[in-house]
């Protein structure tokens, strides 16, 4: 059976998943966290051991990436071509395709002469979900951004298409489950029940919150924690308590749920900013269907803009999670074997 390796390569975590070439269906989905600009070496061997891992090493590659944001690249043509090389050298000889924003697929050499198009993880996504969504808004909150992605007559309708038109657009929102600093999430905290400016010296991060307040359990802290501690709990409130320069021995468990919980809030009425401005282009979209490890977020957000909430979970398991990795793969399985029947 022809299995196809689908990858979401990022600039701190690389997905992967797997997908049986003729039914369709996900095999396996992994996440592992990884730093390029730290290690830019390690990315050939960490592609190698994954696709071990998930037993696709002779499979089809289907390709889509986020990593060229990079600071380790000075470009983002130089970010892609540094990808692509990356998988190219890992699986030699292999078939390999790079999704597109365009919705078509590229072969490497393609994909470096026109990368801006490649960085396209979301659209991949997108795809996917409008095939069983065909009118939707799509929120995927990973561990660092969100995704607001309108979705009609199952196709992704965006109005940007590089990242910095989806930021102006309100189609990509820098917020995510993990990574965003506390100091980027809101201004201020309560504290005894005053407004109280929050420190700007990195002590938590919105992992942090979700972990204290159970939306996350501590093996999904997968980003190093700000003090290196452990990222259960107890120490996700003593981080929490750093926000506003205090400790635990000054600052009781309410004091810690209410800086938490004021966080939650701000980091949802962002994107449900965002959901606002996407719906006002798109006014007849009524249902958000919500992915990725945040997805808690996006369903609160769409929750309060009145949107019933479909879990895209539901659909896909785990892999959910790990959306675009598993999108690719989906979507070029599903082109091989239209092709087959049609040959």
């Amino acid at each position: 059976m022809t299995t196809v390796l689908g990858w979401d390569i990022g600039g701190v975590n690389t997905k992967a998943a797997r997908v049986a070439g003729g039914s369709g269906h996900v095999l396996a989905a992994r996440a592992v966290p990884y730093e390029i600009q730290r290690d830019p070496a390690g990315l050939i061997p960490l592609l190698r051991h994954l696709a071990r891992d998930l037993g696709g090493e002779e499979g089809l590659h289907a390709v889509t990436m986020t990593a060229e944001l990079s600071q380790l690249f000075r470009t983002k043509r130089e970010g892609v071509a540094f990808v692509l090389d990356a998988v190219v050298a890992a699986f030699p000889g292999a078939d390999v395709h790079v999704w597109g924003v365009d919705g078509r697929w590229r072969t490497p050499e393609e994909a470096r002469g026109d990368p801006l198009a490649v960085a396209a993880n979301w659209a991949a996504t997108a795809r996917i979900v409008g095939r069983s969504f065909a009118d939707c808004l799509l929120l995927d909150t990973g561990s660092t951004t969100t995704d607001v992605i309108p979705i009609v007559g199952g196709e992704p309708v965006a109005a940007g298409r590089t990242d910095p038109e989806r930021l102006r657009e309100g189609e990509l929102v820098y917020t995510g489950a993990l990574r965003t600093p506390a100091e980027a999430i809101a201004a201020t905290v309560p504290l005894d029940g005053r407004p109280t400016g929050v420190s700007t010296e990195g002590f938590a991060l919105a992992a942090d919150v979700h972990v204290w307040r159970g939306q996350l359990d501590p093996t999904d802290y997968a980003t190093p924690t700000p003090d290196g501690r452990p990222g259960t709990r107890e120490f996700a409130g003593e981080r929490l308590a750093r926000v506003v320069c205090a400790d635990r021995e000054m600052l009781d468990a309410s004091a810690i749920s209410a800086i938490a919980d004021a966080l939650w809030d701000a980091q949802v009425t962002r994107i449900g900013d965002a959901v606002e401005r996407v719906r006002a282009r798109h006014p007849g979209l009524s249902r958000a269907v919500v992915a990725g490890l945040g997805d808690f977020l996006g369903a609160e957000a769409a929750r309060r803009a009145g949107l019933p909430v479909t879990h895209f979970a539901d659909v896909l398991g785990s892999a959910a999670r790990h959306a675009p990795a598993a999108a690719v793969a989906l979507l070029l399985a599903a082109e091989r074997a239209a092709e087959a029947r049609s040959a």
